[in-house]
């Protein structure tokens, strides 16, 4: 846990309820600190309520934090937290959520208010293509860094993911790596932990999953660069999880016109016609969700897309849905995109 964190948003139990109003006078945004023991062990949470609930049972401001503090408080375990929990969290407007280890020790404290939500996943962005459409834009650029209004696609992309609550990010990269692992480093400037995938050689839409360093929870997020979406990752996550889906495939409505009548036959003969109809079909989006028992499939130094799993998946005749994004969605690939992402980028941020 960052010490700065420690320190403002922490407590001795053992220490006296007058230091801790002063330490409480300085967290005016959520009104709490949580105490810990000796060896740093998460045990109570303190809150004003708590101290007046105290001294109006006798206790006075010599008395320590531990006789003060509420021992019921609310947190979630890192790796062994649930989309129920969190909404649970949400629900009951808890501001300030603590992330323990195992062991009960802060791992980070969570805004309730800040973050959409808080999602079990793993996350891996592929980053690694050469945009090869968008030259001559792409010749010393690497496409995910280019700028729509004044941010690069990937950030958009980050600074999304990252409203759900997840700290942790793969990103695989490839075509002029070193500049996207330059421009965002390690992410602790954004409060978050990035790793990087080097693709020796391109591996698909997919297949740098296998190269993932460690994986902590059942599903994973895997996002294409160069699409720009605010897609709602919890209730795609949702959907995921109660269609006990082992692949899930966010899709665009893709309308087409047709400009003449339209004739259902049957061995020549009409039985039906419709006078200019319209059809709708669902284009892959290229964000998916994947159960991480998947990746077994998946083979390693190869070149696989995610449309290959995706056919494995039928073959096999497993469960393979679809969820169709609601809100901004739009895939950079060409210069004509790219241009209208420059004036389309507004609806990004809104639903």
């Amino acid at each position: 846990m960052n010490s700065i964190l420690t320190d403002k948003q922490t407590i001795n139990q053992e220490k006296q309820l007058r230091y801790a109003l002063e330490k409480l006078n300085q967290v005016p945004d959520n009104l709490t600190l949580f105490v810990l023991d000796s060896n740093q062990v998460l045990v109570g949470s303190l809150t004003d309520g708590d101290v007046r609930r105290g001294l109006l049972m006798g206790l006075t401001l010599d008395d320590t934090v531990e006789l003060f503090m509420f021992r019921h408080f609310k947190y979630i375990t890192e790796y062994n937290f649930s989309l129920l929990e969190i909404r649970q969290l949400k629900d009951s407007r808890i501001k300030l959520v603590p992330m323990v280890d195992k062991d009960m020790h802060i791992i980070r404290l969570i805004d309730m208010v800040k973050y959409k939500s808080v999602l079990p996943l793993d996350v891996i962005i592929m980053a690694g293509g050469k945009g090869e459409r968008l030259k001559p834009l792409t010749d010393n650029m690497p496409k995910p860094l280019l700028k729509v209004g004044d941010t690069p696609i990937l950030e958009h992309n980050l600074n999304h993911i990252i409203s759900y609550g997840i700290n942790r990010i793969h990103i695989s990269v490839n075509y002029l790596g070193n500049m996207i692992m330059n421009y965002f480093g390690d992410g602790s400037s954004r409060n978050i932990d990035i790793k990087y995938i080097n693709e020796d050689q391109p591996l698909g839409t997919l297949g740098a999953a296998t190269l993932m360093e460690e994986i902590n929870y059942d599903h994973i997020l895997v996002m294409n660069a160069d699409v720009l979406t605010n897609i709602d990752l919890e209730d795609f996550f949702k959907e995921h999880l109660e269609q006990d889906a082992l692949m899930s495939i966010a899709s665009v409505p893709y309308k087409v016109n047709m400009p003449f009548a339209v004739l259902e036959t049957a061995e020549n003969r009409v039985m039906a016609f419709t006078e200019k109809p319209e059809y709708t079909y669902y284009t892959n989006a290229g964000i998916y969700l994947i159960h991480r028992s998947l990746l077994s499939r998946i083979p390693s130094d190869t070149m696989y897309h995610a449309t290959d799993l995706m056919q494995d998946i039928l073959n096999k005749k497993e469960k393979l849905m679809q969820y169709s994004i609601h809100g901004f969605w739009m895939d950079i690939g060409r210069k004509e995109d790219f241009q209208k992402a420059q004036t389309e980028i507004k609806h990004f941020y809104t639903k």
